[in-house]
């Protein structure tokens, strides 16, 4: 299944890039997760003339926390980090390739990484706020039994939008938005898994209000829905607007949408709901502490 959306009667203006989200359905084997990766970026750029391609969260591997150390790469020399390099490279395109388990010298986490169209890495994100969560009867989780947190934020530029990079339980905490909102974003953008139980209840309340509060767009990229054992993401891959419209959201089986972003509707609603200069700074503010 794929769908695309347009602006503007199909019209592309400097002020548009074309955005395609990626909704892969992952098994167990590594080097097949990567090459339908792959064959999603190619189709995504040659066909539909994408500008930037993203994956979901743990795209090369099952999600979870037994799966995390025997599926981990070294970043950037890994072997699924050569491989999204030279798909970067071949296909002119960037990709935000998802998340994927990263080894550090003893330590594991949750990384996403983002490769320019020549190749070269321009932005890597490891997920700061772990998933440990435990909803009586429905489902328990803990990320930090295998994996390390990240301390930074992380943005960069393509084709002329500013995007800040979070992974999954990330998008629950506002002040991270906030920040990025702060450092001048106009689109974040989140590799993301939820679950059948925080997923119908969550996923695009979510979503919405981060696109809302900010005032910037917001698309979530989930792999696609597998069955158990094991866990079991939610899916509907969505994308939405800074107005907290959802302009296109996917079922739960593998798909790819591809959608024109106006970046002129981010100056619009900045422009007629004033709110970022109508913060009261001089009573509260939202403050990074960490090291740029």
């Amino acid at each position: 299944m794929l769908r695309a959306s347009t602006v503007l009667g199909g019209i592309r203006t400097m002020t548009t890039l074309r955005l395609a989200l990626v909704q892969l359905a992952v098994g167990d084997d590594k080097a097949a997760n990567v090459s339908r990766a792959v064959s999603f970026v190619e189709r995504a750029k040659q066909q539909e003339r994408a500008d930037i391609v993203v994956l979901p969260e743990c795209f090369n591997s099952p999600y979870g926390t037994s799966h995390f150390a025997k599926y981990a790469e070294s970043i950037p020399d890994g072997e699924t980090s050569t491989i999204l390099s030279e798909a970067a490279r071949k296909n002119n395109v960037y990709v935000i390739a998802g998340t994927i388990p990263e080894r550090n010298n003893d330590k594991l986490y949750n990384t996403c990484t983002v490769w320019a169209p020549d190749g070269k890495l321009v932005a890597k994100h490891r997920k700061m706020h772990l998933f440990d969560i435990d909803i009586k009867g429905k489902i328990t989780f803990r990320e930090s039994d295998s994996l390390s947190p990240g301390n930074t934020l992380t943005t960069f530029e393509a084709k002329g939008c500013k995007i800040g990079i979070g992974i999954c339980y990330d998008i629950r905490f506002e002040e991270m938005a906030r920040l990025y909102r702060n450092k001048g974003c106009q689109m974040l953008i989140y590799p993301a898994a939820f679950n059948m139980t925080t997923g119908p209840l969550h996923w695009s309340l979510l979503q919405r209000a981060r696109a809302n509060d900010n005032q910037l767009y917001v698309a979530c990229v989930s792999p696609a829905r597998g069955s158990p054992p094991g866990y079991v993401a939610w899916g509907h891959t969505q994308l939405t607007n800074p107005w907290g419209e959802i302009l296109d959201e996917l079922d739960a089986d593998e798909a790819m949408v591809v959608s024109d972003i106006d970046l002129k509707v981010v100056d619009e609603v900045r422009a007629q709901i004033p709110t970022f200069n109508q913060r009261r700074t001089d009573l509260y503010d939202t403050i990074w502490k960490g090291e740029d």
